[in-house]
């Protein structure tokens, strides 16, 4: 319903916060590290990316600093057990970029941080978003165009190229994007590095 809320940020708290949009204040529950990001913006014009959650007892408005945090947010609710506010507490511990790279290298003691989390939520995070990505890598690879296989490194499975292609996926880039990105990649870089530098030309593609 909502994409994003621009407007003029009137209140902000650790886990929610409060955009006046024509007069309408609206408010988003938000993770700490968006709400961090906040920290310097009252009374000044911000945007936030949105969800909303409409369930039996009501209905939440949820607000991001980025569209990779709420892709972030909608891959972890897809995961058996893990709602909304566990979703949250997962990204009020861990950026986006840190969350992929956690899930793409079964850091399930960096994911179990989380307040909330226990080491079996973790590990069932990792198990089904890896699974979901591995199927989208399959894909990725088999659609590649012959005519530009030349200019794409190849992931092999397991490698860095490979982990850090799958940390873009998690951020809820698409396959033909992130193949763009990759061309010219220092693949020799370890997986941190090739993340960074794709993240880079991703920024300024937009």
């Amino acid at each position: 319903m909502f994409y994003y809320l621009k407007g003029e940020l009137v209140h902000r708290e650790p886990s929610f916060c409060v955009i006046d949009c024509g007069g309408v204040g609206y408010k988003l529950t938000v993770s700490l590290n968006t709400s961090d990001s906040l920290l310097s913006k009252l009374g000044k014009t911000v945007t936030l990316y949105t969800h909303l959650a409409v369930r039996e007892d009501g209905i939440e408005l949820f607000g991001f600093g980025s569209t990779e945090e709420r892709e972030c947010f909608n891959n972890l609710t897809t995961v058996s057990g893990v709602g909304p506010k566990v979703a949250m507490s997962i990204l009020s511990t861990l950026t986006p970029e840190k969350l992929a790279l956690a899930i793409c290298t079964d850091d399930a003691k960096a994911i179990a941080k989380a307040p909330g989390i226990g080491a079996k939520s973790a590990l069932r995070i990792i198990l089904e978003l890896k699974e979901k990505m591995s199927k989208t890598m399959l894909s990725l690879e088999s659609s590649a165009a012959p005519s530009s296989i030349a200019d794409i490194p190849v992931a092999t499975k397991g490698s860095a190229l490979a982990e850090a292609t799958e940390a873009l996926l998690v951020l809820g880039y698409d396959k033909s994007t992130i193949l763009a990105a990759l061309k010219g990649i220092n693949t020799t870089a370890d997986v941190g590095e090739i993340i960074k530098a794709a993240l880079k030309k991703l920024a300024g593609g937009r």
